[in-house]
């Protein structure tokens, strides 16, 4: 048996006769092998990468006045980031916090060069979803205003994506300072 494999006892106990052969089971109860290692690798660097690419994109569109009026109702009704139109208009806090996400997704990028640049990118993303998760709690429209909680309104289904983005992030951050703390 290869040091990858493993096989259950139970089903190996079978007599012959049945149609699972050792071997069958063997095969069947494999831990990771090379076509299960390889699509880890996959997902990881398409996790990595694809929340880098949202970021900087939602970064990018924070720049646009149409965005900046767009997040209006999530930012006024958050007690996390309300207080930011107290210091800058709506397009200069809406273009820190594009800042903030550009930062993010160039950080998490640079995984290949430098794994505390991905700690940075990747806990200032976590930081980013977080936040934008808390509007579940706050936001206007989140939940379906005929039908109610559980169903979406299209806030809700504008930010439950971000739940996703969240674990890929918490992902990167993990995997990036366990890297950088063996540099």
């Amino acid at each position: 048996m290869k040091p990858y494999e493993t096989a259950r006892a139970d089903v190996d106990a079978r007599p012959a006769s049945t149609t699972w052969s050792a071997a069958t089971a063997q095969r069947a109860h494999t831990v990771p092998g090379p076509s299960t290692v390889a699509a880890a690798q996959i997902g990881s660097r398409i996790a990595r990468y694809g929340v880098a690419v949202i970021l900087l994109a939602i970064g990018i569109l924070k720049f646009t006045a149409a965005e900046a009026n767009g997040i209006g109702p999530l930012v006024t009704t958050s007690p996390l980031l309300r207080w930011m139109y107290a210091v800058w208009s709506i397009e200069g806090a809406s273009r820190v916090i594009g800042i903030i996400e550009i930062i993010a997704a160039i950080g998490i990028a640079l995984r290949g060069l430098s794994a505390k640049a991905a700690v940075v990118g990747s806990a200032l993303a976590v930081a980013t979803f977080v936040v934008t998760l808390s509007f579940f709690l706050t936001a206007p429209g989140v939940w379906d205003t005929a039908l109610g909680f559980p169903f979406l309104g299209g806030t809700g289904q504008f930010i439950v994506k971000d739940i996703v983005l969240l674990g890929a992030s918490l992902w990167s951050l993990g995997e990036s300072l366990a890297s950088a703390r063996r540099e």
